[in-house]
């Protein structure tokens, strides 16, 4: 099993970061860890033998857990190990908010809603963010490449705050952030 030695910490501030580092942590691990955060707990299934097999498909049940494989067991327990990778996230506050969430599913939607419930604020984050653009300029001794950097980390944030930017837009901004020679 993967294994993380700096915790990506849950912050309602920083929840769009979080969100993305904490997908490609949990996928990167086990695609099947992330199929149980955005669909729920894997059900362990078998052919239904009692029934007559159709020849276009074979209907499934549940496994007994007496007949579950080493594989099945893994997989079953998909959920409580993503559980637990997200418990390690959270301070005591927000795991006071979730504990009672009985699968990561329910989890994860718990903290969405959390970070996004207040749209004030992400409006007001994409306030400051529309202010910082239009006040954007190059630093003094500051390098193309630098400035370059700050501007793509400002249009990346806009556009996760749900600002479209149009090319004429961002070429403008451009032509006026640059110093003139």
């Amino acid at each position: 099993m993967a294994h993380f030695s700096k915790v990506l910490m849950f912050s309602k501030e920083d929840f769009d970061d979080w969100n993305i580092r904490m997908q490609a942590h949990l996928a990167a691990q086990d695609d099947d860890r992330w199929f149980v955060i955005t669909n729920g707990p894997l059900k362990i299934l078998k052919p239904n033998t009692t029934i007559a097999v159709t020849e276009d498909a074979q209907e499934m049940v549940e496994k007994q857990r007496s007949e579950w494989t080493s594989e099945d067991k893994k997989k079953a327990n998909l959920d409580n190990v993503a559980k637990d990778i997200l418990y390690k996230t959270l301070d005591k506050n927000t795991f006071s908010k979730i504990k009672m969430c009985p699968t990561t599913k329910e989890i994860w939607e718990k903290l969405i809603q959390i970070s996004e419930k207040n749209e004030q604020t992400k409006e007001k984050k994409l306030s400051v963010a529309m202010q910082k653009f239009e006040n954007l300029k190059m630093k003094d001794g500051e390098t193309l490449r630098e400035f370059d950097e700050r501007f793509s980390i400002l249009v990346n944030e806009l556009a996760a705050l749900g600002k479209e930017l149009d090319n004429r837009e961002v070429a403008l901004k451009l032509m006026r952030a640059l110093p003139r020679e």
